[in-house]
């Protein structure tokens, strides 16, 4: 029966998610909306000034273009060779060279105002006001671009324009450019050191700039101010000439020049420089006058785009949020109303099955206040169970594991021990079969089949006590006799019993011993140790070198030597380093493991079973040393390290101790 204070799951969980979802949804609609605003207009600040400092740069490449292309067609050799029949074609070609757009190009005798020659007709683009070059200059002297004298074409100036001239078809009619003409002296050789004005080169030019026929765009429509504030260019050629102090953002816009003036490049907000009030946005330049000659007079360049083009965006992302708000809010109710009925029938059967099972005699106690009846029933049947399983899994699981090991173990070492125990047996009887049935010819090969029985019965005897010392081991019952033993004299004696292989491997053998070297072991185990660690150098090296050595050294760590303390203490340290075939890192830890192979392959190419390494490391134990292992990886050699005690004489000791 429910408690008092307990509520339903499917209630909870309706509840939860409408009261969740809902804000959470309308607090990410608008602050997604926030961010969508402040990052699209960011990125017209961005954009609008980069275009407004663009624009300058084209302006200032425009005009020093021009007047470079200018001054170097006045240094023609046409020219100067005064042909006037040449002069026509002359003009052609240079209007095609031009690297922009030119309405007019004119030659004109400076002295009598006549046009040489044309490529708009015979009308002159503009009066040539007098005394604005010199009547002569030096053969040495170039003309620099300050030469060159410009106009503005569009509005007065202090040179006052003729009629406008016809506009070629080809031209484009773009209302929003900017139109100058430049004027450029030619001067003729009258003498080997004097040059004489004679001609002037008019060129009319004009550069498009940005259109407000764009809509959309972030980088907006290019406006043109002087220093003083007058509208150089403008999409709207009627406001072309008028001074900024006549428009409602005038302040403004004076602040712009200003700053423009100064150096800075920036971004603002205008309200009213828009006839039709629309808000703006304008990013802002300076580029350096054309038409004056103060280096210090500058233009302002703006790029301005109207605020609801750079946040056209924002509405395509308004009504995206929107429907997308409407549709999440949907979904999480038809999602609660699904959720709370699919989830809670499930939870209720679960709960009524699990508490079928039998249950502990000591439960646990079960987690309070959690207000719903259904968990608290499936907690009290779920801890049941889980401490069930989890408790019989682990035994399962620990118990296959070592099952598995120990199955693998059994299978491995009987494949090898049958097939090492089998190898010498066959040696055995067959060279016994080949005495019995007389099938030598002389008592020469009698006696190499009575060797090789022999050796086999040695192997098959070595094998045997292996596997019983290993046994004895296991079970505690190996004894030894320590005393005190000439290191140096085994090594030999091993190396002696090993030198037959080497020399018919053709193997290399280098051997540092110190003598003398007492140690305290047992003679017979330390022997059969070093017998194993050199026979399985000489075993796993094809070729190469084995190389033995042999110090006497302080003890170090403790932990390799069993003393009783470590002070003015020694230890004997016996290496044997090969260039044999030797192990993979991940697998070396698995060679002092009784009855472990390695590697399957290794074993049938090199025969053993495994249990010398093993059978080493114990003994080495018991007579209170160490034994270490290392190898790089494959085919990169292995290197055995031995510790065991030194036995010495009070004498021996300082002798050792001052080395």
């Amino acid at each position: 029966m429910p408690k008092l204070g307990q509520s339903s799951f499917r209630r909870i969980l309706l509840s939860r998610i409408l009261l969740l979802s809902v804000p959470v949804l309308l607090v990410g609609e608008y602050v997604t909306y926030r961010k969508a605003r402040s990052g699209l207009l960011e990125t017209a600040r961005l954009n609008l000034t980069e275009s407004a400092v663009e624009m300058a740069q084209d302006i200032n490449y425009w005009v020093k273009s021009l007047q470079s292309n200018l001054i170097l067609a006045t240094e023609s050799t046409i020219l100067q060779s005064e042909q006037s029949k040449d002069y026509q074609q002359f003009i052609k070609e240079l209007e095609q060279q031009l690297p922009t757009q030119v309405n007019c190009l004119q030659l004109v005798n400076i002295q009598t105002n006549q046009i040489q020659a044309s490529s708009c007709g015979n009308q002159a683009i503009i009066e040539i006001p007098p005394n604005l070059w010199a009547e002569t200059k030096s053969q040495d002297q170039i003309l620099t671009p300050t030469s060159v004298y410009i106009q503005n074409r569009v509005f007065g100036s202090q040179f006052s324009p003729l009629t406008k001239l016809e506009k070629s078809p080809s031209i484009p009619p773009w209302n929003n450019k900017i139109q100058l003409v430049f004027m450029t002296p030619v001067y003729v050789t009258e003498s080997p050191n004097l040059n004489q004005l004679k001609y002037v080169l008019i060129l009319e030019s004009y550069l498009p700039l940005s259109s407000k026929d764009r809509p959309k765009s972030l980088t907006g429509f290019t406006v043109v101010l002087d220093e003083a504030g007058r509208i150089i260019a403008h999409p709207e050629p009627e406001r072309v000439g008028v001074n900024i102090n006549e428009e409602t953002d005038g302040p403004r816009l004076q602040k712009i020049i200003d700053s423009a003036l100064s150096g800075e490049k920036d971004f603002v907000h205008l309200f009213f420089f828009d006839q039709h009030g629309n808000e703006l946005l304008a990013g802002y330049g300076a580029v350096s006058s054309p038409i004056s000659q103060d280096k210090e007079s500058q233009w302002v360049i703006l790029a301005v785009t109207s605020l609801d083009d750079a946040l056209s965006g924002l509405k395509e992302i308004n009504s995206v949020l929107f429907y997308l708000t409407i549709s999440l809010i949907a979904a999480s109710i038809i999602a609660a109303l699904y959720l709370s009925r699919d989830l809670a029938r499930p939870l209720e059967r679960l709960r009524d099955y699990a508490l079928t099972i039998n249950s502990r005699k000591s439960p646990r106690s079960i987690p309070q206040n959690l207000k719903i009846r259904e968990f608290i029933q499936l907690g009290q049947a779920i801890s049941i169970m889980v401490e069930r399983l989890q408790s019989r899994a682990s035994a399962l699981e620990l118990a296959t594991k070592e099952a598995q090991i120990a199955n693998q173990l059994k299978d491995e070492f009987l494949r090898i021990i049958s097939h090492e125990l089998r190898t010498p047996l066959n040696g055995i009887i067959n060279s016994l079969q080949f005495l019995r049935d007389d099938l030598c010819d002389t008592p020469e090969e009698e006696q190499q089949y009575l060797d090789m029985a022999n050796q086999s019965a040695l192997h098959l005897y070595s094998i045997v006590n292996d596997i019983l010392d290993i046994a004895l081991i296991q079970e505690g019952q190996l004894s030894i006799t320590q005393k005190p033993v000439d290191l140096v004299q085994i090594i030999r004696e091993v190396i002696a019993t090993q030198s037959l292989e080497i020399h018919q491997k053709g193997l290399s053998l280098k051997v540092h011993l110190q003598d003398p070297i007492k140690v305290w072991a047992d003679p017979d185990k330390l022997k059969q140790v070093f017998l194993n660690i050199l026979s399985n150098a000489v075993k796993f090296t094809k070729k190469g070198r084995i190389m033995i050595t042999a110090e006497v050294h302080p003890i170090v760590q403790c932990d390799r030597i069993s003393y009783e303390s470590c002070e003015e203490k020694f230890q004997a340290v016996i290496i044997v380093q090969d260039t044999g075939i030797g192990i993979a890192v991940e697998k070396q830890d698995k060679l002092f493991q009784p009855f472990a192979v390695v590697d399957g392959s290794t074993t049938r190419e090199f025969g053993g079973i495994g249990l010398g390494l093993s059978i080493s490391q114990s003994l080495m134990t018991m007579m209170g040393g160490s034994i270490e292992l290392y190898s790089k990886g494959e085919n990169q050699g292995t290197t055995v390290t031995l510790f065991i005690p030194v036995a010495l004489s009070s004498s021996e000791t300082k002798l050792f101790s001052n080395l």
